[in-house]
């Protein structure tokens, strides 16, 4: 596994971002871990966040885009933060686009916070987790409906692997087969599991055996067959 990727992990859990016990999600099910990228509240971790981001889509994707587009609303400080990580890592300036929930119908109008969409433009995606790819079901008639577009790809912080809508494919990979564009995460589980099981975080292990037991339960049961 790359070292960017064990840092990014450390970061996820020392920001009780990612954590570890039992939570219940959306979508009813009981899951042992929960990410909450609200939890990244300050400017050193967006900065650091934005560079793990740009990294992964550099690294990915590469850099041929125009615009990266973050899907109201934690989207919004995540392309903000990531378009100027890539263009202080990487020289490359690119345009942020969000959504907004609401079309605004005075001063700033439309449906669109920061760059406008324009005919040819090379759209980036990028967005915080996606376990049921239910917000790309909502954002990706919204970016093509604005202008001749390209979506080149979508980058994730953490890809869940547990099956999506559909109940046979992850969302990730459920998001890539629907709408025809490449999709991403910055780390898997499988990574997660891997770099923190009974190994310590500031000097606390929060996989031991209880939870990873747990973590092998729950895929047993919404884990990608």
């Amino acid at each position: 596994m790359e070292q960017y990727k064990q840092e990014f992990i450390a970061f996820m859990v020392e920001a009780n971002v990612l954590k570890f016990g039992e939570f219940t999600l959306k979508s009813g099910r009981k899951s042992p871990f929960f990410m909450n990228a609200g939890a990244y509240v300050t400017g050193s971790q967006l900065r650091k966040l934005a560079g793990f981001y740009a990294r992964a889509i550099h690294d990915t994707f590469g850099l041929d885009f125009d615009v990266l587009f973050g899907p109201a609303y934690k989207g919004i400080p995540l392309s903000v933060a990531t378009t100027m990580a890539i263009s202080e890592l990487y020289g490359k300036e690119i345009r942020y686009c969000s959504n907004r929930k609401e079309v605004k119908d005075h001063g700033d109008t439309g449906i669109l916070l920061g760059s406008k969409l324009k005919d040819g433009d090379r759209v980036m995606m990028i967005e915080d987790v996606t376990t049921s790819g239910k917000s790309m079901e909502e954002t990706v008639p919204i970016v093509r409906a604005q202008a001749d577009v390209t979506i080149t790809g979508l980058m994730v912080s953490l890809n869940r692997m547990e099956v999506g809508q559909s109940g046979n494919m992850c969302a990730l990979d459920e998001v890539r087969e629907t709408y025809g564009f490449p999709t991403s995460a910055i780390v898997t589980m499988d990574e997660v599991v891997e770099a923190l099981y009974n190994k310590p975080v500031n000097g606390k292990v929060v996989i031991d055996d209880e939870i990873k037991a747990a973590i092998d339960a729950y895929y047993r049961t919404y884990g990608v067959k």
